[in-house]
């Protein structure tokens, strides 16, 4: 794993390892504190309270099985095989608990999967998707934060909103880049309360949706909310404004590959860049979140979790490479609707945390499992022969453009031709930048190439996934429903 054997900060699983350290050994007051025992430049908390709790209930297995794992100041840097295997496994029974489950029901619950078949298809595509693999079991991140969410849209689309609130409130009190997904949400749930009349029965939906966030959100903070000052340091940990508008990672988002020419961070303060990526992100996200409320439909949801993911992803302050997941888990909830887009875009996705890869060593790993994946997509889906105007959902679309008919009748063939050239792009950068030394010059020439090819592609993303959200026909008729 990335950082095995080089100190001081020994890399992500020292990171997990560690957060269990400082829960199990010090008071709670203590866990956000810089403190003699509790050193915040050296993999310091800075995740909400859920995952503090997470992290105390592993150290506590951990102390039950081998007390130097958890021993405070002395385990830092702590490797071993037994170990190792003990973090794989509360990864996994994270997986098997939480996020698996909600993959399975959900598949089983789409009336498009109308045969088991069909449904055991859909959920094994999705568990296939190499990004999350890769990132949860090669860098022991824990997949909670989406499964929690994905058990919110689950109840969602059987109308138990107050039960998909909460279980969204604990995705968001798990990690905090939840909030990519908190519009929607919210548009969504506001939306149904408008069309049951906020002077009847959608005002009492209203109200009980208020005091149930309300009441999640205090269970959470409860050993937390003893005073302010406690309550700020938390929030000031989650939200670090000081550290600028990017990491130093090259992210395929468009802060970083616009840093490429213009120096954005060198030239304005954070404060600036912090408005100025506020207010890019929100007119970016604005006519989703608009028609979602105005028009508010399950179907419209989930394309709305993408678009606003995405918009979130491209557009906002201090993203990381990683959090691509968090559109990605979106996608692949309507790649049974849209299976030739959502596989392309899940294919992408994954290679745009390309550096991050083979910074762990998991360039075999990578190959591996997003052959598997395209495989079981185009054996499953039949991918390539679903790329007209209609199977891309762009029929409404494309009868706005009355004069440009005569175009869509090739549209097919160059949506094929485009993927096939993506995939070769893809393909060869990959074996580049694993085999080839980077010019003295341009050390970070194949990193920097892989940020900015991924981010154009997430650009056309974007531009697809609102084009289809703005223009669907099929939200108005499923309002009914709603009603």
């Amino acid at each position: 794993f990335l950082g095995a054997g080089k100190p001081p900060m020994y890399g992500d699983y020292e990171a997990q390892r560690h957060w269990q350290e400082v829960t199990y050994n010090l008071p709670i007051r203590q866990w956000y504190f810089n403190t003699s025992d509790n050193n915040l430049l050296y993999w310091g908390l800075d995740y909400p309270p859920l995952t503090a709790y997470h992290s105390f209930l592993c150290a506590y297995i951990a102390k039950l099985i081998n007390p130097d794992w958890v021993a405070l100041h002395t385990s830092r840097g702590y490797e071993s095989q037994p170990h190792k295997l003990f973090m794989r496994t509360t990864v996994f029974v994270a997986d098997l608990l939480v996020y698996i489950p909600a993959v399975i029901l959900y598949c089983f619950s789409l009336k498009e999967t109308s045969t088991k078949k069909k449904a055991s298809i859909c959920a094994l595509c999705i568990l296939l998707y190499p990004g999350l693999i890769l990132i949860d079991h090669g860098h022991f991140q824990y997949p909670l934060s989406l499964g929690l969410a994905l058990w919110g849209v689950l109840f969602l689309s059987y109308d138990w909103d107050l039960l998909g609130s909460v279980a969204f409130c604990l995705a968001l009190n798990y990690k905090q880049m939840e909030l990519y997904h908190s519009l929607p949400f919210f548009c969504y749930l506001l939306g149904k309360c408008f069309k049951k009349g906020l002077k009847g029965k959608g005002l009492v939906l209203l109200t009980k949706l208020a005091g149930t966030v309300v009441a999640s959100f205090a269970v959470c903070w409860l050993p937390f909310c003893t005073d302010m000052e406690q309550m700020m340091q938390v929030l000031r940990r989650l939200f670090p404004i000081e550290r600028g508008l990017h990491p130093r990672d090259k992210v395929a988002n468009i802060w970083c590959s616009l840093s490429v020419l213009i120096k954005i961070k060198d030239m304005v303060s954070p404060q600036t860049q912090l408005k100025l990526s506020f207010a890019v992100t929100f007119l970016s996200l604005l006519p989703t979140c608009i028609k979602l409320t105005i028009q508010p439909s399950l179907r419209g949801f989930k394309f709305a979790l993408v678009s606003c993911a995405l918009s979130f992803f491209l557009f906002s302050f201090q993203v990381h490479e990683k959090s691509i997941l968090l559109v990605s888990v979106p996608v692949c909830l309507i790649i049974n609707e849209i299976p030739f887009m959502a596989t392309w875009f899940l294919l992408v996705s994954t290679f745009s945390m390309l550096p991050l890869l083979l910074r762990d060593s998991l360039l075999l790993s990578y190959t591996v499992t997003s052959l598997a994946f395209l495989s079981a997509c185009l054996a499953s889906f039949s991918i390539l022969e679903k790329t007209s105007a209609e199977d891309l959902q762009l029929k409404p679309f494309s009868l706005s453009l009355k004069g440009y008919m005569s175009w869509f009748k090739s549209f097919p063939k160059i949506v094929r031709s485009l993927f096939l050239l993506s995939i070769t792009l893809m393909g060869i950068l990959s074996l580049l930048s694993a085999a080839v030394p980077p010019p003295q010059r341009f050390p970070d020439l194949f990193p920097v190439s892989v940020s900015i090819i991924s981010c154009l592609h997430f650009l056309l993303f974007l531009v697809y996934f609102n084009v289809v959200m703005l223009w669907d026909s099929k939200n108005s008729r499923s309002q009914k429903k709603i009603n």
